[in-house]
């Protein structure tokens, strides 16, 4: 399998190593196992001759490389962390080469894959308008102002999307890796995972601070301050909209735009997230914290828990 890993100034260190380190790591593993799968044949490209990454080491680029069609293209985060940066990195001469490159190379059948901040980078291309992705789950409210056309789930770690595969933040490039091996051998996938010593992380859920989303806009901040002081009350539209200052259309409109979630969905997401924290720091029961947080027995909490939590956090399954 001919693999691109397209690289951009300002690659983010981890992610690049993450991605080559993984995927040369199988091929060692596929001869020393005796295991019948392709073998990885990875180049690093790049836009310009001399690329550096976001700490100042030399990335070596083969820039004949770039006339090759390869079976997939991986493009890893670029190592801007905020919008502010971000943004301005966006309008780089490199970043628009890249998404020409980008859509010559998918117009010809080629398998495009991106990590964290390397969503954005294709998403600047087009070529995820109209397809499901995920990004890094801080920046998913500028990802949907920018991109409006996609339909961004930030709670899953890798989303294949027709001739698209996308996966969260930071060390996703990881998962990323090890779902491109999976596609030709799953007991390669699962023999590097081991060596790797990499859990299983389906979803980027169990990490999101919901409160760092909603302080992406001020409307929003406001129906979540209120929002977190009604969890034992229940939920009311009307109520919500007049403390965040809207109309309920507004509102909705708005948790829409910025979290991809409805006034409701959010404020269930906020209940489960103050009962997991009461099961990390308390001994209450789950009866118990279901009743704090607002549900009136622990039966629909410990679905709702199971469903949030997926296979992650194993203590707290424990004692669900």
């Amino acid at each position: 399998m001919k693999i691109n890993v397209l690289v951009l100034d300002g690659v983010f260190d981890t992610g690049l190593a993450t991605v080559l380190d993984a995927l040369q790591t199988a091929n060692e593993l596929a001869e020393m196992s005796g295991l019948a799968s392709p073998r990885f044949d990875v180049t690093i490209v790049g836009m310009r001759k001399a690329v550096k990454t976001s700490q100042g080491l030399t990335v070596p680029v083969n820039a004949l490389a770039m006339r090759v069609i390869p079976d997939c293209v991986v493009v890893p985060a670029i190592g801007f962390k905020m919008p502010g940066p971000l943004q301005a990195a966006l309008e780089r001469s490199d970043v628009r080469d890249a998404g020409e490159a980008l859509r010559c190379w998918a117009g010809r059948g080629a398998l495009t894959a991106a990590a964290c901040v390397g969503t954005f980078v294709v998403a600047e291309s087009g070529l995820l308008d109209n397809q499901e992705s995920t990004t890094t789950w801080w920046l998913a409210p500028l990802f949907r102002q920018r991109y409006p056309k996609v339909r961004v789930d930030e709670s899953r770690m890798i989303i294949k999307s027709g001739k698209f595969v996308t996966a969260g933040a930071a060390l996703s490039h990881m998962d990323l890796a090890l779902w491109l091996i999976r596609q030709k051998s799953p007991r390669l996938a699962a023999l590097t995972a081991k060596y790797l010593v990499v859990d299983s992380r389906p979803a980027q859920s169990a990490y999101v601070l919901s409160d760092h989303l909603a302080h992406a806009d001020p409307l929003v901040e406001r129906f979540e301050r209120w929002a977190r002081a009604q969890l034992a009350n229940g939920f009311s539209l009307d109520d919500a909209a007049a403390a965040a200052r809207s109309s309920k259309r507004t509102l909705a409109r708005r948790m829409q735009a910025v979290l991809g979630k409805s006034p409701l969905s959010y404020f269930q997401d906020l209940r489960v997230e103050r009962a997991v924290h009461l099961l990390k720091t308390t001994a209450e029961s789950v009866e118990e914290i279901a009743a704090r947080v607002g549900y009136a027995d622990g039966v629909t909490l410990r679905t709702l828990l199971r469903r949030h939590l997926g296979q992650g956090t194993r203590e707290i399954r424990k004692s669900l």
